[in-house]
């Protein structure tokens, strides 16, 4: 018999809580994506695999982390994609969703300024990194859609795994995508902000908004197929 007790239900946090929670758990990632970013380009003297690299694994890492703190508080979403995931799947209402949105955007932007301040870069940035084509907008869908597999199968069959399961889909993510897995419209808007190795230009981030909500509903369906108990005998 276990020592552990089970952890209490989201809503015995509370909704200001759990938004707080929604908050900072996205700005410490923007943080650790932008941040990484940073200071993976200043010391890779050119070469942008080993600032990828550097960029990769900080995040990974950093997801882990983040998961395992917030997620027994607010469920540590931080990505609009995820609540309506979790809207579908009726589990989050949806004043309550249209809130989590409202607090991951506002934490991912209030994230990018504070790696900003950090590395005594100019705290408000547009970026000018273009990511755009046809391949680019694919493998934000492609990204997403395995986000949302990693995640609810998970759920499903490891739950204590969930951390780690999504910390490692995004860190080989960023690797065999060609747009490096964004597979988050809160922190491509927040990239946007950021003119550095990690930005993604305004003008760029509709498409990639666009391509992330399409893999995250054929993720719903798709897994939600797969994963779903067979009903009967």
């Amino acid at each position: 018999m276990s020592d552990a007790s089970p952890e209490p239900p989201l809503e015995a946090f509370g909704l200001p809580r759990r938004l707080a929670a929604e908050a900072l758990g996205t700005a410490l990632l923007l943080a650790i994506v932008i941040g990484s970013g940073i200071m993976g380009d200043r010391l890779a003297g050119g070469n942008a695999a080993i600032a990828l690299l550097g960029n990769t694994l900080a995040t990974g890492a950093g997801l882990v982390v983040l998961i395992t703190i917030f997620g027994p508080l607010s469920g540590a979403h931080f990505n609009p994609a995820v609540t309506l995931l979790f809207v579908a799947r009726r589990e989050i209402g949806w004043p309550a969703a249209l809130a989590y949105i409202a607090a991951q955007s506002l934490g991912a932007v209030l994230g990018v300024w504070t790696a900003h301040a950090m590395f005594a870069e100019p705290i408000l940035q547009i970026s000018t990194k273009l990511r755009d084509g046809p391949a680019q907008m694919f493998s934000e869908a492609v990204a997403t859609f395995g986000l949302i597999g990693a995640i609810l199968g998970s759920i499903r069959f490891r739950p204590e795994a969930t951390p780690l399961a999504v910390g490692l889909y995004i860190t080989c993510a960023y690797w065999f995508t060609a747009s490096t897995s964004f597979a988050n419209p809160a922190v491509t808007v927040a990239r946007s902000l950021s003119n550095t190795f990690a930005g993604i230009a305004p003008s760029s981030a509709p498409g990639f908004i666009v391509a992330q909500l399409a893999g995250a509903a054929a993720g719903a369906l798709v897994f939600g197929w797969l994963l779903r108990e067979r009903q009967g005998r």
